[in-house]
């Protein structure tokens, strides 16, 4: 099978599904849209018929009660799992592509390539320094070992850890081991950044440290930012809250209160991949990096 994603699922799912979901507040064109999306485990409805569009730049927080869909819903968005039935339109460098259309090989290069992704736990490797989890990321995708590093290097330093390179997972705080996660999914350049609990086992300072974070993905590299959460404290720093119960969402507007619309800041120079383009091309290139010695589900 070819390693290019079809963009031919797009233009069948368009003329299905006509009516897409809009971003409120406006963005015509959202980095992704699902339009309903129907997913089943057993008799158990995860999720019933779901649309949802998400605009660029946007940080969108997805809450409800645990057996809501919420996380089901992010896997389903980001390729992780396909749903049973629905659309999902990842507007991505390269062009359209149907991601619910995609084979199980082109879903997982387009999460390697276009999506990044922060858990709970991190999901880091625990036998590995924080330069080599990171650099990891670009080495399947086929950077050199060398060069992989230098721009892990450069993206930990820009999160605030700077010395800790070479400290194994374990030698880290919780809040340290979630910034190494976040370089992680930053270092390939894309676009979309998919976060599951990421604060559910941190104390609250350490939460709000690893929420700005994130947030600031959004406000200085132009990133969009999916968050699964059952903090209303980090739901309301982000620029939407999307409530979902018993596989539905509930309410997708724009809280009253919603912070201004995130934007690029004047000193980045982050931008999101183009597919089969080289990913350490997005790599901070205010930072510094040198060459260093070592390299380093349930559904809810």
């Amino acid at each position: 099978m070819s390693d290019q994603i079809p963009t031919s699922f797009a233009e069948r799912a368009a003329a299905a599904a006509p009516n897409r979901p809009s971003v409120p507040g406006g963005d015509p064109h959202p980095v992704l849209a699902a339009y309903g999306l129907s997913k089943t485990y057993g008799q158990t409805v995860a999720l019933g018929g779901v649309d949802l569009a998400i605009g660029r730049g946007e940080a969108v927080a997805i809450m409800g009660a645990s057996g809501s869909g919420k996380t089901t819903l992010l896997h389903c968005l980001a390729g992780i799992v396909p749903p049973d039935a629905g659309s999902i339109r990842f507007a991505g460098p390269g062009g359209s592509v149907e991601v619910a259309g995609l084979s199980e090989r082109e879903r997982s290069r387009l999460r390697r390539e276009a999506f990044g992704f922060v858990f709970q736990q991190g999901l880091l490797v625990p036998e590995l320094t924080a330069i080599e989890n990171v650099a990891l990321a670009l080495m399947v995708g086929g950077v050199g070992r060398r060069e992989a590093e230098q721009h892990a290097l450069g993206w930990l330093a820009d999160l605030g850890l700077s010395g800790l390179e070479q400290r194994r997972i374990g030698q880290l705080s919780g809040g340290q081991a979630q910034r190494v996660a976040i370089a992680r999914a930053l270092v390939t350049g894309a676009p979309v950044i998919f976060a599951d609990e990421p604060t559910g086992a941190l104390d609250s300072h350490t939460s709000s440290e690893v929420m700005d974070a994130l947030l600031r993905i959004v406000t200085d590299y132009g990133r969009t930012l999916v968050v699964v959460t059952h903090d209303a404290d980090v739901a309301a720093r982000c620029t939407r809250t999307v409530h979902m119960s018993d596989g539905r969402i509930m309410d997708a507007a724009l809280p009253a209160s919603a912070p201004a619309a995130p934007h690029r800041g004047a000193g980045s120079h982050h931008t999101g991949p183009q597919f089969g383009a080289d990913p350490a091309a997005s790599a901070p290139a205010d930072a510094a990096p040198a060459a260093v010695a070592r390299p380093e589900e349930a559904q809810r």
